[in-house]
C-alpha cells in the first residue's frame, strides 16, 4: 500500500495557504524576524532570519501538521493518525493532534535523541520506539496504519501540509514586505514548495531559493531528470533535510516555482549553526541553518533584502556540543595536534611554554607512553587548542616548527 499523495489533479493555489493561514490562527506563532548585521554586511543587503527554531514545538512542522489533521473526516479523526519521525514532524503531529482531540501514535527509531522522545510524549502521543534507521520506522507505521486505520500523516508529501507550511512564506511577506530573496532548506520539500506557492503568487518578482546538505541532495539530479528520483544518501549531521527521494507533490510545485536549489557541506552547516549562536543568540538545529551556511557560501550571489528560513531549533545537547567544535575547527577556531616529545620532566612544560607565547588556549592534553610505535624515551602528546582563526593557527603551527617539534600527521 502506498501512503504517498499523488501528483495533485489540480494546484495548489494561494486560497489554500490562505485558508490555512485563518486555520492556524491562535495556534502556531506569528514567529519573529531578527535583523542580521554580520550577513547583511557579507550581502551588502539587509539579511533577516525567519525565526520558525522559535515556533511551538521548536519547528515549522506544527503548521503543516495541524492543517493536516483539521481536515480529516470525522471517521478518520475517530480512528486516530500515526506518523514516524525521528524530530521535528513526530512533536508537530503529537502536538496538534492533542489541540484537536484526536489521539496520534508516533514510530521514533530506537536511537532517537532522549529529548525528543521525551517532547513528544508530553505533547501527547503514544511514542513507539521501532527499528535502527528512519526507514524501519515509516515501514512501522505504514504497517500500523494498514493494520489498525489510522490515517498516517505524511510529513511533506500532501497538499495540507504543504498549504500549512506556505504560511511562512505569507508572514515573510508581511514582516518584510521588501524582501526580494527567500532562502529555505529542503528535505522532501514542503516547506519551499508552501513558500514558493504563496510568495510568488503575490510577489513573482521574489526569488526562493532552496538549500540542502551536500550529503543528501536528491532535488538537484531530479529536476535535472523531471521527475522525482531516490538517490543513496550519506550521513549528514542536518538530519531534519535528510531525504532521499523528493515528494512527488512538493517536486512538482519546487519544479514549477522555487528558483534554484543549492548545497553545502557539513563543514559549512557546522559553522552556520556556531554564527546563529554567536552572532545571533539563536539555537538552531543543522537543517535550519542551512540557509544561513549557503549565505556564508557566496554571499554576493544573493540578491537582497534577504530572508533566510531558520527552519527548526531542535537538536540534542551532545549533538550540539559535537557540531559546534566542529564548526570552530572549520572556523579555524579549534586545533587538534600530535606530536612526540622526549619523556622527561619538563618537556611538557617547555611545549606549553611555546604555546602560551603565541597565546593557544589549551583545553585538553592527553599523553601516549606504550604505543609499539613510540621509542623508549618517546611520549606521544596530543593538544586541543583555541585558536582565533586560521591565521593564528599558522602562527601556532609555525611556533612549533621554529622550537624544534613535529606535529604528526
Amino acid at each position: 500500500m502506498s501512503f504517498g499523495t499523488p501528483y495533485p489533479s489540480h494546484p495548489l493555489i494561494l486560497d489554500d495557504v490562505r485558508g490555512a493561514q485563518k486555520m492556524l490562527s491562535g495556534v502556531a506563532r506569528v514567529t519573529p524576524m531578527e535583523g542580521s548585521r554580520y550577513l547583511s554586511r557579507l550581502v551588502g543587503s539587509p539579511v533577516h532570519f525567519k525565526c520558525e527554531n522559535l515556533q511551538r514545538t521548536g519547528s515549522f512542522k506544527l503548521r503543516g501538521a495541524y492543517v493536516r489533521i483539521s481536515g480529516l473526516r470525522p471517521e478518520e479523526r475517530a480512528a486516530g493518525v500515526v506518523a514516524a519521525s525521528a524530530g521535528n514532524h513526530a512533536q508537530g503531529v503529537a502536538l496538534a493532534s492533542s489541540l484537536q482531540g484526536v489521539k496520534s501514535t508516533v514510530f521514533m527509531p530506537v536511537g532517537a535523541p532522549l529529548p525528543k522522545v521525551a517532547a513528544t510524549r508530553e505533547y501527547g502521543a503514544d511514542v513507539r520506539l521501532h527499528g535502527h534507521v528512519v526507514d524501519e520506522t515509516l515501514a512501522a507505521a505504514q504497517e500500523y496504519a494498514h493494520d489498525t486505520g489510522a490515517v498516517f500523516i505524511h510529513p511533506f508529501d500532501h497538499r495540507d501540509v504543504i498549504a500549512g507550511q506556505g504560511t511562512v512564506g505569507l508572514e515573510i511577506l508581511e514582516q518584510c514586505p521588501e524582501v526580494r530573496t527567500i532562502v529555505v532548506g529542503v528535505g522532501g520539500g514542503g516547506l519551499a514548495a508552501g513558500i514558493a506557492v504563496a510568495v510568488k503568487a503575490l510577489r513573482p518578482d521574489v526569488k526562493v531559493i532552496g538549500v540542502q546538505a551536500r550529503a543528501a541532495a536528491a532535488y538537484p539530479p531530479s529536476l535535472a531528470a523531471g521527475h522525482p528520483l531516490g538517490i543513496d544518501t550519506a550521513p549528514t549531521m542536518a538530519d531534519g533535510i535528510h531525504v532521499g527521494r523528493p515528494g512527488d507533490v512538493p517536486f512538482a510545485i519546487i519544479r514549477e516555482l522555487v528558483d534554484e536549489v543549492r548545497t553545502v557541506t557539513e563543514d559549512q552547516l557546522s559553522a552556520a549553526l556556531l554564527l546563529c549562536l554567536e552572532r545571533a543568540k539563536l539555537v538552531v538545529e543543522p537543517a535550519g541553518a542551512s540557509p544561513v551556511a549557503a549565505l556564508l557560501d557566496a554571499p554576493e550571489t544573493f540578491g537582497g533584502p534577504v530572508v533566510a528560513v531558520l527552519s527548526g531549533g531542535n537538536v540534542d545537547p551532545l549533538l550540539m556540543q559535537r557540531i559546534l567544535r566542529h564548526g570552530m575547527a572549520a572556523a579555524g577556531r579549534y586545533l587538534s595536534l600530535r606530536l612526540r616529545l622526549t619523556d622527561r620532566p619538563g618537556a611538557l612544560a617547555t611545549l606549553l611554554g611555546v604555546l602560551s607565547v603565541v597565546d593557544a588556549n589549551v583545553l585538553d592534553v592527553g599523553h601516549v607512553r606504550t604505543d609499539p610505535r613510540l621509542g623508549l624515551t618517546e611520549v606521544e602528546v596530543e593538544l586541543h587548542l583555541e585558536t582565533k582563526g586560521p591565521e593564528h593557527c599558522a602562527e601556532v603551527a609555525a611556533a612549533l616548527g621554529d622550537a624544534g617539534y613535529t606535529v604528526m600527521p
